[in-house]
């Protein structure tokens, strides 16, 4: 069965975070954050990400946007304004709407590692974009590093 990774940054060391990708050999790192220039840790901005990924890993690196929460989405749950299982619920739609079936090869997620910040996937948008591409390109087991 295929893989497809996902992982968080938020208190991982870049030792941590760089050996966990490299031990599990994922081979390309899709960033799904709306914001890759956070300052939540210096190794995780795009241009250093890029750097480390090929230099320390020979990890592929790719923003797809595509993926991300909308801002008024991530905002209003972030402000309680919606609740998880809304938020789940608009961003499953935003997906569809997007029509990222279309925009991602299906083999490009093989051993492939859905990046974003939150700690925990239970409660991230990694884990539905994890869930929804594994549910329309059959094959694929989700493991949460």
């Amino acid at each position: 069965m295929k893989k497809l990774y996902t992982i968080g940054f938020t208190k991982k060391s870049a030792e941590e975070f760089f050996e966990t990708l490299k031990g599990n050999n994922v081979k390309n790192l899709i960033d799904v954050r709306l914001n890759n220039t956070s300052h939540l840790a210096s190794f995780a901005k795009k241009d250093h990400l890029k750097y480390f990924l090929t230099e320390i890993c020979e990890i592929n690196y790719f923003h797809y946007d595509f993926l991300a929460p909308t801002q008024r989405i991530l905002k209003d749950y972030k402000n309680k304004k919606i609740t998880w299982s809304q938020y789940e619920k608009e961003y499953l739609n935003l997906l569809q709407q997007r029509n990222v079936v279309e925009k991602i090869k299906p083999d490009i997620l093989e051993s492939s590692c859905l990046l974003c910040s939150e700690l925990k996937a239970d409660k991230c948008h990694r884990r539905l974009a994890a869930e929804y591409l594994a549910d329309k390109f059959d094959g694929f087991k989700i493991i949460h590093l």
